[in-house]
């Protein structure tokens, strides 16, 4: 017998939402509700919705629950209420023209989840600019028998490198096991400047530590190493946004870190202190603020290394 499902119609900063299967459980490992789920966006709104405003949006559906199927969705759905804001763009893939959400307020950010989307997904670029990447990403994927700790490693690598161009970087988990590092630019550049600079970097430290490193597309010939997914930097590409839930065994957040905690994390055997639930997410971001907020604003120019 199906469970009977609550649905409930609220009132937010003037718009009416219909939140429906609000004791649906969607991670089923820890009992947490789709009512768990919107009242953490709820509450991390004030940090998260900055880095989704003037952002196309990829949705991460999961209406059965993190162990059901699950599906992308570019398009914004057909029957978005009146007041949700689109962009639409030309496919780089194909004939036809993306309309995308855009997600300005927390109406629309609610209204987003209530369907189910666990995890929030963006471009590289803004709705205002959308061939004109507005940071430089790396993906640091561990492959078996390695952890975030790690990859906390290879960031350090990477900072480091990255010092020489006097080029500030974020670190961000994955929500995973795997760690994001985004360099913010906000200056005129291109995705092909930007793709080749990244694949440049990721090949160059899959020569200098062949055994720890590798830039690889190919799954099946990356072996046991970090991965540098360099190729994130595309503009059809998009990579989960700072403070999204990540579809895991455990409702975790990718979630900024302090370069002093990837320091630390290099150093631990063990990656749980740097993996943040639901609730330690938001407890964090009331005490800290929003670590990864000047990705959003810091002006850096990237160029070429035989130009410095």
């Amino acid at each position: 017998m199906k469970p009977a499902y609550v649905d409930q119609t609220v009132k937010i900063e003037g718009k009416s939402l219909t939140l429906t299967r609000l004791n649906k459980i969607l991670y089923p490992e820890d009992g947490f509700t789709k009512a768990q789920v919107l009242d953490y966006y709820r509450q991390i709104s004030p940090w998260m919705l900055p880095h989704l405003d003037n952002r196309m949006l990829t949705l991460k559906r999961y209406p059965e629950g993190t162990h059901g199927l699950f599906f992308y969705e570019k398009r914004c759905p057909a029957y978005k209420p009146a007041w949700m804001k689109t962009k639409r763009i030309k496919s780089t893939h194909g004939k036809e023209d993306i309309t995308y959400c855009e997600v300005e307020n927390l109406p629309g950010l609610l209204w987003i989840a209530n369907l189910a989307t666990l995890e929030f997904h963006t471009l590289l670029s803004t709705a205002a600019n959308p061939k004109r990447p507005s940071s430089m990403v790396f993906d640091l994927d561990p492959g078996p028998g390695f952890g975030l700790h790690d990859c906390c490693r290879t960031a350090l690598i990477l900072r480091n490198f990255f010092k020489q161009f006097k080029l500030e970087c974020f670190p961000k988990t994955s929500g995973g096991k795997g760690l994001h590092f985004y360099i913010p630019l906000n200056t005129p550049v291109t995705f092909d400047q930007t793709k080749q600079f990244a694949h440049d970097t990721a090949q160059l430290f899959a020569q200098k530590y062949p055994a720890e490193i590798t830039a690889n597309m190919k799954k099946s010939e990356r072996g046991n190493r970090i991965f540098i997914d360099w190729s994130q930097n595309d503009s059809h590409k998009t990579t989960v946004c700072v403070y999204s839930l990540r579809a895991k065994e455990h409702p975790y957040v990718s979630m900024p870190l302090e370069w002093k905690e990837v320091e630390a994390c290099a150093r631990a055997k063990k990656d749980t202190a740097y993996q943040f639930t639901a609730d330690k997410a938001v407890a964090r971001v009331k005490k800290r603020g929003d670590l990864f907020k000047p990705v959003l604003t810091m002006k850096q120019t990237l160029l070429s290394r035989s130009s410095r």
